[in-house]
């Protein structure tokens, strides 16, 4: 759904019967006409004026909305604050107090929830005994309402906030108007989003009857309130389920931020939306990357450059990430920000000419002319391509140099990606939901299952390689050594072909380096566990699991190879 965030508006009002001095002012009008010999039909309007209600948390655009319909001859009625504006602007207003003949009470909560306003608003104009019972009542039709909600979204995700005033900030009054005025869009003008005020009062300078333009504006209406109400239901399970995961029932807000070229294919049509959830608030990640230079992003560009951002942002020390098409091609950590840079890109220059380059350092002027300038290991002349580069900054200088790169370069600067989301994904009839991935080394414990033990610096590159291999699809297998990725093989039908993937790139590299894989190993003799210790592996880190678990132990334990089982598996679909 749309979201609309950051509005807000009055206070409700209720009051169970109109006055009885409205019904003695009707009865008088209509036996004055009966004398005369005029016609009892009802009229269209008590006051013969045009009436519009407005009433807003969020004043942009006011003033000139106001002038607009009182220069178009509208009476303006309005509450609070609202109306106090309007008067400072120069607008003639009618207190919404003169319409009920109701003060304001309880806090505020009680203000608009009036058959004087409520009746205006959803009597239908073709009607003839809803007319009448205007007329009888003494009740006048309203032909605009303009109404956005309080702040709730802002208020509930600017710090901490007390149970009792979040409570405070559901609004009652603003969606009951919403959604009265929206139902009878054929008959009312119901306006939530300040950027429609122009093209409302265009609509009405030039007495139109679009009836598409109304019911534009009532989808709008009643996308806001149902994107306001999730935000109430999502922040209200939150409060009373703190330790459930998922919710029986839950809306996810979007909102479009783009219309793409296209798909993954040029045949398909494609948009991108921005997740309003309360949960997504300063989560990072790249639907709220800042675009500082390139072509427009495609779908494609989504899905990679929010890969290489997830994996990138795993790792504490400086690093490079490498993605083609959603996998890491080249991964590589140092402290010296560069190395790492020209390390991932070697460890697969054929991949990685047309990927996407991540850091997780702020790219510099030093930094900037090695990725403008960095020539293929394949040939040494060839300078290297890249669809994008995102980083969570940029020096000013550094900026500058990298947009001289290439004018279709995209370049994106991105907070860290938050951990504890929940993740989604669609499958035809239902979604799947599930807790994001978010082990790290650190959380989990690396059991030696093997006779041999590996040496310090084989347990680092087995760590970083586990870290890796977990943003690799599956079957995965990743290689590294000295905190550099020497091949990855990845999603084939069956582990093994992922391995033989794995060496056949990696060739004399594999010596001495570390294997993680995703999942475990179900066979060892004649399979991946020995063609692994066969081909010079030093360590073994995977899950464990298999019931041939100990054929793993013993192959290894042959070999002079170390195994870690971590108990951890690491697919991705």
């Amino acid at each position: 759904m749309t979201w609309f965030g950051g509005f807000g508006f009055l206070q409700s009002r209720l009051v169970s019967l109109s006055s009885s001095a409205s019904r003695e002012r009707s009865a008088g009008r209509t036996m004055a006409a009966t004398e005369a010999g005029a016609s009892t039909a009802p009229e269209t309007k008590l006051s013969g004026v045009k009436q519009a209600l407005i009433s807003l948390s969020d004043k942009t655009g006011l003033a000139d909305l106001g002038n607009g319909l009182q220069r178009l001859g509208f009476s303006i009625i309005s509450t609070g604050g609202t109306a106090s504006s309007l008067e400072a602007a120069g607008v003639n207003v009618t207190k919404v107090e003169e319409i009920t003949h109701f003060p304001e009470m309880l806090d505020g909560r009680v203000k608009t929830l009036h058959p004087s306003i409520h009746g205006g608003i959803l009597a239908r104009r073709d009607q003839e005994h809803h007319l009448k019972a205007l007329n009888e009542h003494g009740i006048g039709t309203f032909d605009v309402v303009v109404v956005n909600l309080y702040p709730f979204y802002n208020k509930v995700t600017s710090g901490a906030i007390s149970f009792e005033d979040g409570i405070e900030n559901i609004d009652i009054g603003g969606p009951t108007l919403i959604r009265a005025a929206a139902k009878n869009h054929k008959d009312v003008l119901v306006v939530v989003d300040h950027n429609d005020y122009p093209s409302l009062l265009a609509y009405l300078e030039g007495k139109q009857d679009d009836q598409n333009f109304r019911r534009m504006l009532a989808w709008k209406a009643f996308e806001h309130v149902a994107s306001y109400d999730s935000a109430v239901s999502e922040w209200l399970w939150k409060q009373s389920n703190k330790g459930d995961t998922f919710p029986p029932s839950f809306t996810v807000p979007l909102s479009l931020k783009s219309t793409l070229r296209y798909g993954e294919n040029p045949h398909q049509k494609a948009a991108f939306y921005g997740d309003k959830s309360l949960s997504l608030v300063n989560s990072g990640g790249i639907a709220t990357a800042i675009q500082h230079h390139g072509k427009e992003m495609s779908y494609n560009n989504y899905l990679d450059a929010d890969a290489a951002w997830n994996c990138v942002s795993e790792f504490d020390k400086p690093t490079c990430v490498v993605v083609k098409h959603t996998n890491p091609c080249g991964v590589a950590s140092r402290q010296d920000i560069l190395e790492a840079y020209r390390l991932a890109v070697k460890a697969d220059p054929v991949s990685a000419f047309g990927g996407i380059v991540a850091f997780n350092t702020t790219i510099d002027e030093d930094l900037a002319k090695e990725i403008r300038e960095f020539r293929s290991p394949t040939d040494g002349q060839t300078r290297m391509f890249y669809e994008i580069v995102v980083a969570p900054g940029y020096t000013e200088k550094g900026l500058e140099v990298l947009k001289g790169k290439s004018k279709t370069l995209r370049i994106l600067e991105a907070k860290r990606s938050g951990k504890g989301m929940l993740s989604l994904r669609q499958v035809n009839g239902g979604w799947l939901a599930q807790e994001s991935d978010d082990l790290t080394p650190e959380d989990i414990t690396f059991t030696k299952m093997s006779d041999r033990a590996p040496e310090d610096s084989e347990l680092s590159d087995a760590k970083f390689a586990w870290l890796c291999v977990k943003h690799v699809k599956s079957n995965a297998i990743v290689i590294a050594k000295c905190r550099i990725t020497a091949c990855l093989g990845s999603g084939q039908p069956n582990r093994r072909e992922s391995l033989r993937i794995a060496f056949q790139k990696a060739g004399e590299e594999a010596k001495g380096a570390a294997l993680a894989s995703d999942a475990f190993f179900p066979f060892a003799w004649n399979d991946a566990v020995e063609e692994a210790c066969q081909s010079g592996i030093a360590v073994i880190a995977q899950p464990g699991g298999s019931i041939r678990d100990n054929d793993a132990v013993d192959c290894c334990n042959k070999y002079g190879v170390s195994l870690l089982f971590t108990g951890v598996r690491h697919f991705r679909h």
